[in-house]
């Protein structure tokens, strides 16, 4: 719902302010007052194309803003917040402020919930907020998906389980009818990739890699490449702690002894030496150890020659072919192998998936068959009563010729939603071609039939906000009370906002906003440069000012005592009881 909308310098208004709020708000004044301009800032918030004709004389910039209450799982409200809109809660609702500014030189700017945003984000969330139905652009159910889907929600639960069944077969159908067309033509493809994998394969099996096995022979061919020099250090070191031949200065192994048993001889003088010594016992231990393991280490380098180097060179050859040709590393190369056997059987059972596809879509195709033809059925039926519904509505709009002619006609193949094609045509008078809506038809007529479809419709298929453009053109008495009952009827369900120049319509308001046009020299927000420019100001009007703008509607003279009884007169029957 739409709490208030502010317009500046748009048209003839200057600044204003309209409290809106739920049921039927009506929006009056005297021709050329600048009424449509409430019209023309909503479609500015609703991301209509910036019009600079539209900004004020003498104006920067023409700037409307609204502020929307909204459920918390509105879906709109989900679109702004993925634009980034901050968002305000409260009483389990939550408010969203759009503002549309539109430069003299035609630039144009939107804002969603404070933050700058492309207009046709403007587009999306209005669209999902707002349907208006104007003189010249009837907004809502224009296209035949949006007709398909008003006729659909209108059929009820009796359309929902076979359409849910079918949207389900239908996303499955075409599933597999995409695989099977990629399976069919890319068939070369495939073979020549399953052909490819295989000799890949066969080359890898052939040399069996192990996992880290090039790492370890790189090692070992480096130790071998490198045995002299090796062997030499170890002999030295081995010699160093295990000498054959003593020197002056002993090995390590005599050294650490003559210590050991040096702190020995006092220890019972002193315990903390013999600690000592039992530690330096530890390292004769560790000393002579290391010293066996020399001397195996040497033994082995004695019994690997130069064939077992030429042995390690020839496979790592192997393996670097390996990878050269599939991965960085050996490692790799088998995660490579392990992947590409699952794909080479996948590509090798082209032909079982194939017969399976084709199997799986024969009963496809004969479920959505069944199911296309049920929902045909009450798709049929539906459209017959709401024709009769809406015919039974425009009878009372003054309408009784014309007649709303919903088509069910075959697509001629199957799509996401049945096998059918929806069109809303209208038959202006007997004997009339039904046309589609828009043509054929005035603005004011136009409007009148969009009115008598959303009042049908506003029970199943509701928009939270319509906009009726002087709906009631080319009408007067009777025919004008039934449009302001309708529209009162359409607002019990949804925010109704509209603009009229019949008091007959007024009389139904919830909520009557006037526009007021002034002279900008009597103007307390008039400048010099604003000298000979109409402007106009807009107020919610007091029950006693409702009397007096109806007067002033039925016979222009507000001060009439008989125009203000029989606009008192409008006003009572009007109340809600007697609608």
């Amino acid at each position: 719902m739409i709490e208030e909308i502010r317009i500046s310098n748009l048209g003839v208004i200057t600044d204003a302010t309209l409290p809106l709020g739920k049921g039927l708000s009506v929006v009056t004044g005297e021709t050329g007052a600048g009424k449509t301009m409430v019209v023309t800032a909503l479609g500015m918030l609703l991301g209509a194309r910036a019009d600079a004709g539209a900004v004020r004389t003498g104006a920067r910039s023409a700037v409307a803003e609204a502020v929307l209450r909204l459920a918390p799982d509105s879906p709109a409200l989900a679109r702004a917040a993925e634009a980034g809109a901050s968002i305000e809660e409260y009483d389990g609702d939550a408010e969203l402020m759009l503002v549309r500014t539109v430069n003299a030189d035609g630039r144009s700017r939107a804002h969603v919930g404070g933050r700058t945003a492309p207009v046709g984000t403007l587009a999306e969330i209005g669209g999902q907020l707002v349907a208006v139905h104007g003189q010249s652009d009837q907004l809502r159910l224009r296209s035949q998906s949006a007709q398909r889907e008003a006729l659909d929600k209108f059929a009820g639960s009796k359309l929902a389980k076979p359409l849910a069944a079918y949207r389900t077969a239908y996303g499955r159908w075409r599933e597999a009818s995409g695989e099977l067309q990629t399976l069919r033509s890319e068939a070369r493809e495939r073979l020549r990739e399953a052909e490819g994998l295989q000799l890949a394969l066969e080359e890898i099996d052939g040399v069996d890699p192990q996992p880290g096995e090039d790492e370890l022979l790189k090692a070992e061919a480096t130790k071998l490449a490198n045995v002299e020099q090796l062997r030499a250090a170890a002999l030295l070191a081995h010699q160093a702690l295990v000498s054959e031949e003593f020197t002056e200065t002993g090995d390590a192994t005599s050294l650490v002894d003559t210590a050991k048993r040096t702190l020995e001889q006092v220890q019972e003088e002193d315990p903390e030496l013999g600690k000592a010594a039992g530690r330096l016992a530890e390292v004769g231990y560790i000393i002579a150890d290391v010293a066996t393991e020399l001397a195996s280490y040497g033994a082995s380098l004695d019994s690997e020659g130069p064939e077992r180097l030429a042995e390690l060179e020839a496979r790592r050859g192997e393996l670097a072919v390996l990878v050269r040709k599939y991965a960085p590393s050996i490692d790799e190369v088998l995660e490579w192998a392990a992947v590409s056997r699952a794909r080479l059987d996948e590509l090798t059972d082209d032909s079982s998936r194939i017969e399976a596809l084709e199997s799986e879509l024969a009963t496809l195709d004969a479920e959505l068959a069944s199911l296309s033809g049920s929902i045909t059925a009450v798709r049929a039926k539906a459209a017959a009563d709401l024709a009769k519904k809406v015919g039974q509505e425009l009878a009372a709009l003054a309408m009784p010729d014309a007649k709303l002619q919903i088509d069910v006609e075959p697509a001629g193949e199957l799509g996401p939603h049945g096998a059918d094609n929806i069109a809303f045509l209208l038959k202006p008078h007997p004997g009339a071609p039904a046309r589609p809506l828009g043509k054929g038809a005035s603005g004011g007529e136009l409007s009148r039939v969009m009115l008598a479809i959303e009042v049908v419709l506003a029970a199943v298929d509701p928009v939270p906000t319509f906009v009726f453009d002087e709906v009631d053109s080319g009408v007067g008495g009777k025919a004008a009370v039934e449009i302001g009952r309708r529209l009162a009827m359409l607002a019990r369900y949804v925010q109704v906002i509209v603009v009229t120049h019949l008091p007959q319509v007024a009389a139904f308001a919830d909520h009557h906003i006037r526009v007021f046009k002034s002279s900008t020299k009597s103007s307390t927000k008039a400048t010099a440069k604003d000298d000979g420019v109409t402007a106009s100001d807009v107020r919610l009007l007091t029950d006693e000012e409702r009397v007096t703008e109806l007067a002033r509607m039925l016979a222009g003279q507000e001060e009439s005592e008989l125009a203000r009884a029989h606009a008192q007169e409008l006003i009572d029957a009007a109340k809600p009881q007697e609608r």
